[in-house]
């Protein structure tokens, strides 16, 4: 038997996972008073914007992967805002600006995550608004434990607070102090913000979906919308670039726009069949690693080997320079050849290209349908940084090191900027949840309503004719992924993690783990993990990277060795550094009786799975 860090939870009335301990729990307990999945995730998702603020926020974004057991499909909820109307290349120009800073008002899309979480209750919960909010308006109003690393982010950006954004000192300096870690804190604002909403919904008239949709126009077409553009019309704050700007977003933007409902992509791995959100995520980049990998004889090669780690990382160099080249919603983008992307032909071709004993150190973006692809400026980052100011963090949150509150903080550097949360009922609904966005170094809080915007813009390019170039009105092309497999075209499996651009890293390894190797979800998230820099990064100032791979210290040096001598460039992390993985899984036993399964990511302490 492998050794985990913690049992796999087994249960037959529910389920959850996620990265904090307090969501997964708040889930757990809607389940427990007659709550169905859905109910319980939109729970867990208010939750996870107290108890994780340097991860998300309700400014922020999540993209929600389900499956109804009464429609019997998948479904995909867009919870990634649109560019503003103002947000064009030839503003951005007229600043003189190449790249849309990861700092600041400058970068804020429409904030989607309310709309996709009330899109969730509404269309398949069965409690109301203020019942799946009142455990995040309790944690708000009464004191939630400020967990390490929140305390690491406002450390990081504490100067950027005291000398700029005086907002946000006000709510994460109180009394001019950053706050312990582990010590109860509140967001009185942000409460005071939701009760207002409830108060507003309670008005609309009688019933759950009035209330739903009274809540959704306060946000956007009502208080919500007008004090964002308020603050961005009229504030002019310090951001990346150095100098202070306003923001874009206006209420017509947050007015026009509700929350799209799609079907997901999906490919085929033997039994299994994989759903993702579509060409608007880096979630077909998993797609694309699987259909190469159907082809590299994986079961020969164990997860700890060399070979395992090799091929898999040679398929995701693939994957992420045909993200750069072909992926996104603007203009430039073509349905045809983003479905090609995903066929069988092409796939097989691009995993022919790989060589199974060497690293390959270009960027290889292929030619689906023969077309060559067009690739953005990659030298802008190095111009981009010598006119910023990246004094105070990049497009993700950044962590200043702490005095050790115990071993395991003090040698832990995971990388994540953003949460998760999965939860299955004991009638078969899942649900995939990937929250970001909105985090406390993003952008000033709005001193009315105590939440700070999303950054997300930072994620086009300002390149002409691109599939991501900036476009008013088109979402960026988001790195949030969430996961759900299909076994023998039965529902069994909702998984997910944050992590930027390694999310659709992390999570095809864990999933091969799992399928091809058998390991119980909490062995597939347990086992030692890397990640591959091959392309820029998603987050201002967008530094390209190639041919460099990241391992876990847990990896045997005889692997490691394997691995340089192949031609990868090598880098040792540390023993728990790598991946976030939460998963939950269901399937039916000899009996026809309901087995629900979850497990949560160890590193770090804090994402925790439960059920019965």
């Amino acid at each position: 038997m492998t050794f985990t860090t913690r049992p796999e939870i087994t249960g037959t009335f529910g389920v959850a996972s996620s990265t904090h301990w307090l969501a997964s729990q708040t889930a757990m307990s809607v389940l427990e008073r007659g709550g169905n999945a859905f109910d319980a995730a939109v729970a867990a998702g208010f939750v996870l914007q107290v108890v994780e603020p340097h991860l998300n926020g309700p400014g922020g974004e999540a993209p929600i992967l389900l499956w109804s057991q009464r429609e019997q499909r998948v479904l995909s909820i867009c919870g990634q805002g649109p560019a503003p109307q103002e947000a064009t290349v030839q503003a951005f120009e007229r600043l003189g600006l190449e790249q849309v800073p990861g700092v600041g008002l400058l970068a804020a899309t429409v904030p989607g995550a309310f709309g996709a979480w009330l899109t969730l209750l509404r269309d398949h919960g069965t409690w109301t608004l203020a019942q799946v909010l009142e455990p995040a308006l309790r944690y708000a109003r009464e004191g939630f434990p400020l967990v390490p690393r929140a305390v690491q982010a406002i450390t990081a950006v504490q100067a950027l607070f005291r000398a700029h954004w005086a907002s946000s000192a006000a709510v994460w300096l109180p009394q001019g102090q950053v706050p312990r870690p582990g010590a109860l804190f509140t967001l009185p604002h942000l409460a005071a913000t939701w009760e207002r909403l409830l108060q507003q919904a309670a008005q609309a008239g009688p019933g759950r979906v009035a209330e739903i949709e009274g809540a959704r126009r306060a946000w956007y077409q009502g208080f919500v919308a007008r004090e964002i553009d308020t603050y961005c019309r009229t504030q002019q704050v310090r951001d990346a670039t150095g100098q202070s700007h306003g923001g874009l977003l206006r209420y017509d933007d947050m007015a026009r726009w509700q929350a799209p409902v799609e079907a997901p992509l999906t490919l085929g791995f033997g039994r299994y069949t994989v759903a993702k959100c579509g060409f608007w995520s880096q979630g077909p980049a998993f797609l694309q690693q699987i259909g190469m990998l159907r082809h590299a004889g994986l079961e020969q090669h164990a997860p700890h080997t060399a070979g395992f780690v090799h091929r898999i990382a040679e398929a995701a160099k693939l994957a992420l320079a045909d993200r750069l080249a072909w992926y996104g919603a603007a203009p430039g983008a073509r349905a045809e050849v983003q479905q090609a992307l995903l066929s069988d032909a092409y796939l097989q071709a691009r995993w022919a290209s790989i060589d199974p004993a060497v690293a390959h150190t270009a960027l290889r973006p292929g030619a689906p349908l023969g077309l060559p692809p067009q690739l953005p400026d990659l030298d802008v980052a190095a111009r981009t940084l010598r006119h910023a100011d990246a004094r105070f963090g990049v497009g993700e949150p950044t962590f200043a090191a702490l005095p050790p509150v115990s071993e395991w903080l003090e040698r832990e550097v995971f990388v994540g900027d953003t949460c998760h949360v999965d939860v299955i009922d004991r009638d078969g609904n899942m649900v995939a949840a990937t929250p970001s966005g909105g985090w406390l170094s993003s952008s000033p809080v709005i001193p009315a309503l105590g939440f700070a915007l999303n950054t997300r813009l930072q994620m086009t390019w300002l390149d002409p004719g691109l599939p991501s170039t900036l476009t008013p009105g088109v979402v960026p092309c988001t790195s949030l992924s969430p996961s759900l497999a299909l076994r023998d075209g039965q529902p069994y499996m909702v998984f997910g993690t944050p992590g930027g651009d390694q999310q659709d890293q992390w999570s095809p390894a864990f999933f091969l783990r799992h399928v091809v190797h058998g390991m119980n979800l909490q062995e597939a998230i347990d086992a030692p993990a890397w990640h591959v820099d091959h392309s820029p990064s998603s987050f201002w100032p967008r530094e390209t990277a190639l041919n460099r791979l990241t391992l876990e210290s847990r990896f045997g040096p005889d692997t490691i060795a394997a691995l340089r001598a192949a031609g990868h460039e090598v880098r040792v992390g540390d023993a728990w550094s790598e991946s976030r993985i939460s998963a939950c899984s269901q399937e039916r036993d000899r009996a026809g009786r309901l087995v629900l399964r979850a497990a949560a990511n160890p590193r770090g302490m804090q994402g925790y799975a439960v059920g019965r």
